[in-house]
């Protein structure tokens, strides 16, 4: 950004996102994505008169998302019992929930010098190389790491363990065949472009704040960015029903809304 303004001569805030809090940026754009995901599953789980108290979550990668995730589900009252990397994935069935785990996920990804393997010896926990987390046992699953990281095989691996709903916190992290058979054995999937969409919302509110030349609290931004993530839910769920879709179709029901409303501006502005 000090490049951007070296180069341009021009002090625009809302131009980039993800600043500083001392130079325009927003309160919780680290966290975004992860404590948007979470925002969107409890509404999904609501809606089927269930919450996150109690519930098991496996969660791959160990990056901003899935931090972002362990915190917002110990505030829930469920216990993430994984996280994964090229190297392979820890089980730590005591959970991630805890300050001292926490701030160590985020230190192996911001500092670089810790791995996997050291997570495991330091709180006790197992590490499995060169798997990914799939084989355990688990009511929701988190794949927030890579693109295609589910294939068909770990679909049938996740039902088989008892998961009832996916949310893609990585972009794309399932595959076609995957997505198909969570379809047809009525598991449901929250897609990446409306589950993980929590980080795209907080640049958003950073641009708004800009704007106003504000800088809101972090209570405020949560707050909008859970207004956000309801929002995509319903509309979502609108969008699947209005085309003659099961409700639980999230993932039609976010392409639908999404293509909707890029439509209705093309043709508002006379674009045919």
């Amino acid at each position: 950004y000090g490049q951007y303004r070296r180069i341009t001569g021009a002090y625009e805030c809302g131009v980039l996102t993800g600043k500083g809090i001392a130079f325009g940026g927003s309160h919780l754009r680290p966290e975004a994505t992860g404590f948007g995901a979470m925002y969107y599953a409890a509404e999904v789980l609501r809606e089927k008169n269930e919450t996150f108290e109690g519930k098991t979550i496996v969660l791959s990668g160990y990056g901003n998302v899935s931090w972002g995730v362990c915190l917002k589900a110990k505030e829930f009252g469920a216990k993430v019992i994984s996280i994964s990397g090229r190297d392979g994935y820890i089980h730590d069935a005591e959970g991630i929930n805890t300050d001292e785990k926490m701030k160590f996920m985020l230190d192996m990804r911001e500092i670089g010098k810790t791995k996997l393997e050291d997570y495991a010896k330091k709180f006790n926990a197992k590490f499995v190389p060169k798997k990914k987390p799939w084989s355990l046992k688990a009511d929701i699953a988190f794949p927030s790491a890579c693109e295609n990281e589910i294939t068909l095989e770990d679909a049938k691996q996740l039902a088989g363990n008892g998961v009832k709903y996916v949310f893609e916190g990585a972009n794309m992290p399932t595959d076609a065949e995957a997505m198909e058979f969570f379809k047809k054995n009525g598991i449901i999937l929250g897609p990446a472009k409306a589950c993980n969409a929590g980080g795209v919302a907080v640049s958003e509110l950073e641009m708004s704040q800009n704007s106003e030349r504000s800088s809101w609290t972090k209570e405020k931004v949560d707050a909008k960015l859970k207004e956000i993530m309801v929002n995509i839910v319903k509309k979502s769920r609108e969008a699947a029903e209005k085309y003659g879709l099961n409700r639980d179709d999230l993932v039609a029901g976010a392409n639908i809304a999404g293509f909707e409303k890029v439509a209705e501006a093309m043709l508002a502005q006379g674009i045919y």
